[in-house]
């Protein structure tokens, strides 16, 4: 029977102490559970963060990236509306380019009719009344001066053959007075010339003894008869110097032929 409680109780004692090593070893479990569970939530933690870093990123990137379509957007457009321009630009290169090679050709005719336009001034110039005839003369000169320069335009030169033809045109509309000098009967005398349009060139001395005309037929300055025409020049020529209002005064002119 002795034996049998002996036995009994080291059964009791090896059960106490196994149930007592498991209760041990169930702890230290739960202990390494925490603290695996720890370290899972720290790197949990961890990875968080650098997801939300990477949200982040990734947020910015596409916030970048729709800026970058709008400018993409914006720069196709500007680009097409270069294309444009530079096609316009083209056309007008093309048309620009045109136009020099007719302008030279214009300009390779219009300078022979310029220096026949000149020639035919020159002329009229010489068969003309002589009023202010060196004034004159010396226009054509300076016309055919300006042909001869190569860093006038022809368009330039143009003008100027112009300019001279309206000059020579306003001329015929003109009342006009002026000194000079003039060739009578093989003797210089200074005068008063009165220039009617074109329709005649009269003459009085700075005396007013004497008072002439330019005769068209003889081309030369000759005498008129005093008593018919020297008041009525007087008067022309103070008109003329606006000295006197507009008025009527008579000249000496060659009747028309039939």
């Amino acid at each position: 029977m002795k034996n049998v409680r002996i036995s009994k109780l080291s059964t009791s004692l090896i059960a106490l102490s196994v149930a007592v090593l498991s209760t041990s070893a169930g702890a230290t479990v739960i202990n390494d559970i925490f603290k695996v569970a720890e370290q899972v939530n720290a790197q949990a933690k961890v990875s968080q963060v650098k997801i939300d870093a990477a949200n982040e990123q990734t947020r910015e990137l596409y916030a970048d990236y729709k800026v970058v379509l709008k400018e993409i957007e914006g720069l196709q457009v500007y680009n097409r509306q270069l294309e444009r321009q530079i096609a316009v630009q083209e056309r007008e290169m093309r048309e620009l380019s045109a136009s020099i090679d007719r302008v030279t050709e214009v300009e390779r005719q219009v300078m022979p009719l310029m220096l026949r336009m000149i020639e035919v001034l020159d002329q009229f110039v010489d068969k003309d009344i002589p009023f202010r005839h060196d004034e004159r003369r010396e226009r054509v000169e300076r016309l055919r001066t300006i042909m001869d320069r190569a860093d006038v335009a022809v368009s330039e030169k143009f003008s100027q053959v112009l300019g001279a033809y309206q000059i020579e045109n306003e001329y015929g509309r003109t009342l006009e007075a002026y000194s000079d000098t003039i060739s009578l009967n093989g003797s210089d005398i200074i005068v008063d010339l009165l220039k009617v349009g074109r329709v005649a060139l009269v003459w009085q001395s700075k005396d007013r003894e004497i008072t002439g005309w330019w005769n068209k037929k003889a081309r030369r300055y000759e005498e008129v008869d005093e008593s018919d025409y020297a008041t009525s020049v007087s008067r022309g020529i103070k008109m003329a110097r606006k000295q006197l209002t507009g008025g009527l005064f008579a000249v000496p002119v060659i009747a028309p032929e039939s």
